[in-house]
């Protein structure tokens, strides 16, 4: 079965996206704040990331950055799920290798699709 991180500061949002994507057969690992997610990533070595930005400790943007900058942990794929919609949001996103950009409130069947896709496959 394959592994999901989901790094967010909000628990409604976790639990929620964590739900969901255990009824789609992934296991899911759960972190509420920047540094207990990059250690999380980093121990259990997931097949997918769904990545908050304003978060404590460390944002995501950082987190993203040293995950994609490392070759152990470069092709795991980062979604990116966060309240900040600006263009120049999504630009630091893409430049910090997150592979998808999804704003809040978001639809949980677009993580769900966005995840299939990304592990499809693999």
């Amino acid at each position: 079965m394959k592994k999901i991180l989901i790094v967010d500061d909000e628990q409604d949002i976790v639990e929620s996206l964590k739900f969901v994507l255990e009824t789609s057969d992934y296991i899911c690992y759960c972190a509420y704040n920047g540094e207990d997610g990059l250690r999380l990533a980093k121990e259990i070595v997931p097949d997918l990331i769904i990545l908050d930005v304003m978060m404590p400790k460390i944002n995501g943007y950082k987190i993203s950055r040293l995950l994609k900058f490392d070759n152990k942990y470069k092709n795991i794929p980062i979604l990116m799920v966060t309240a900040r919609t600006q263009d120049e949001d999504k630009l630091i996103g893409e430049e910090t290798g997150a592979d998808e950009y999804i704003t809040k409130p978001f639809e949980m069947d677009e993580i769900v699709e966005k995840v299939n896709k990304y592990l499809a496959g693999n």
